[in-house]
């Protein structure tokens, strides 16, 4: 009697090496282009290679179920990327490099001077600058006549539980940069948008120095994720709430 076939091993698995040469990311990306590719074999192209026993598909795929999306790949550090087994100290900086050309990229596409006139224009402004941070930070959005997009200038940059934002930095900026109005924003790294006792008392603190000193505070947004507001915003106007 012929003895039973082994299954095969975890380690004996490959993805790249069972598909055929045709069909691998590099050979469809050269003959059909990127768009053709699935986030997994974008996200091969950039790792290059597996480790023994992990084919660099493989890889890519754990790093995206670890994740949750390309997007929240945006979040990581290299610290997170180091996790994986396969990816050492210089392909983590390498992947954290890309991720923050792509943060970049979707600010800087957004055009020379939007129109800033709506919490989800502010938004779309500062979502870009807060993907992945740890720590709390401020930007002053500096408007012409016409709530253009002038200069965005980050303020402060505080601990994990504070902006520590003084009305007297943000209206130096203001001044300096010869604003007509002012938007403020800051973000929440835990997700959630809602003001905490400190946010409502700095606000209104901005709002009494902008009337002493003429710019006006269009609104105060804090950023969040929409998967972790009550609310499902992903944001908090202060004007919408009615405190400007």
């Amino acid at each position: 009697m012929p003895e039973p076939t082994p299954y095969p091993k975890l380690d004996d698995n490959n993805r790249l090496r069972s598909l055929a040469v045709d069909e691998r990311p590099q050979e469809r990306l050269q003959r059909l282009g990127p768009s053709h590719l699935s986030d997994t074999e974008l996200l091969a192209m950039l790792l290059r290679s597996g480790t023994a026993g992990q084919d660099v598909l493989t890889l890519a795929g754990r790093l995206l179920a670890e994740a949750g999306s390309l997007a929240k790949l945006t979040r990581w550090t290299a610290k997170d990327f180091r996790r994986l087994k396969g990816i050492g100290p210089v392909k983590a900086l390498q992947l954290v490099t890309v991720m923050e050309v792509a943060k970049r990229v979707a600010l800087q596409g957004l055009g020379q001077s939007p129109m800033v006139d709506c919490p989800e224009a502010i938004v779309a402004q500062i979502q870009p600058l807060a993907m992945g941070l740890a720590v709390e930070k401020f930007w002053v959005l500096c408007l012409d006549r016409k709530n253009r997009l002038q200069r965005c200038v980050e303020a402060t940059s505080g601990i994990a539980s504070s902006a520590l934002v003084h009305p007297r930095e943000v209206f130096r900026i203001a001044i300096q940069e010869a604003a007509s109005a002012i938007v403020c924003a800051h973000n929440h790294p835990s997700g959630d948008p809602a003001p905490s006792s400190a946010d409502l008392r700095s606000t209104r603190q901005l709002r009494e120095a902008a009337e002493a000193v003429q710019i006006p505070l269009l609104d105060h947004v804090i950023i969040g994720r929409a998967e972790v507001d009550p609310l499902g915003l992903g944001y908090y106007s202060f004007r919408e709430a009615g405190v400007l």
